[in-house]
């Protein structure tokens, strides 16, 4: 980009940066409080004093290190799954695409309660494939941690396909035309142009993916359980100690706070903003 087109962006950013209207202050201003009174009030009601007696226990840390090491499994699987899907969703003309691309947003839609009665329908013992799986390789997902990953990537990926198909919809046709003329196979193109220009759609879509994996709550439980060291994640453990023992739940909720505004206050300003 030329010293020219940046002065022109920034002229361009200085005279959108006025004061603003009247009309939008306020509900802009109302969704900010909206948005922010309840992180306030799990602040306000947190049981400082007791912090540390309440995070001492053995189980916070064990469903917080569960919680991380699924919603990152959850977040790889999505990768793995997610590109090639969105490639294909972006950049062929297969039949039914428009369904399929339907189909990958139905779990945004779907109440994650819904969403886990399906896995178990399908993976569960006598599921659809869950049956085949048990009787001829003795594999079981659900109520067990490979249970919580594969609920957590239902939810999670997604993100992934929408970030990155996207992305693949804006960028320049030229650059992969010009491969292609200069004789690269599509692998190759894919390889050494889509994917490097790819990389911050990636990166948001993952973070995207990682953030809902950690938070996911109805599909977790049902299909996967409430098994502490197992299957119980950070959220199955608020819950369960909301039942019992409120001020503890507010702490466990208070950790899942710190983790995810740590995450956004390291990837924000890298991942989800352009000089």
């Amino acid at each position: 980009m030329t010293d020219r087109r940046r002065e022109a962006r920034r002229s361009g950013r200085r005279l959108n940066q006025g004061r603003a209207p009247i009309a939008l202050l306020a509900p802009s201003l109302l969704g900010l409080a909206f948005l922010t009174l309840p992180v306030l009030g799990l602040l306000v009601r947190t049981p400082w004093r007791e912090l540390t007696a309440e995070l001492s226990g053995t189980d916070t840390w064990t469903a917080l290190r569960l919680s991380l090491e699924c919603a990152t499994a959850a977040t790889g699987v999505s990768i793995v799954l997610g590109v090639p899907l969105a490639w294909l969703l972006a950049r062929t003309e297969m039949p039914g695409r428009g369904i399929a691309r339907a189909l990958v947003a139905v779990p945004l839609v779907l109440p994650p309660v819904v969403g886990g009665m399906a896995l178990l329908l399908v993976f569960g013992r006598s599921g659809i494939l869950g049956e085949y799986l048990d009787r001829w390789f003795g594999v079981t997902l659900p109520f067990t941690t490979a249970g919580v990953i594969m609920a957590e990537s239902f939810v999670a990926l997604p993100f992934l396909v929408i970030s990155v198909e996207a992305a693949l919809h804006g960028l320049d046709p030229a650059l992969e035309e010009a491969a292609a003329t200069s004789g690269a196979g599509r692998w190759q193109t894919f390889r050494w142009i889509t994917l490097p220009n790819l990389l911050p759609a990636i990166a948001a879509g993952a973070v995207l993916s990682w953030a809902r994996a950690l938070g996911e709550f109805g599909a977790t439980i049902t299909f996967a359980g409430d098994f502490p060291g197992t299957t119980q994640t950070m959220p199955l453990a608020v819950y369960l100690a909301f039942q019992t023992d409120p001020q503890s739940a507010i702490v466990l909720s208070l950790v899942l706070l710190a983790v995810s505004v740590t995450l956004l206050a390291l990837l924000r300003d890298r991942l989800f903003t352009r000089v």
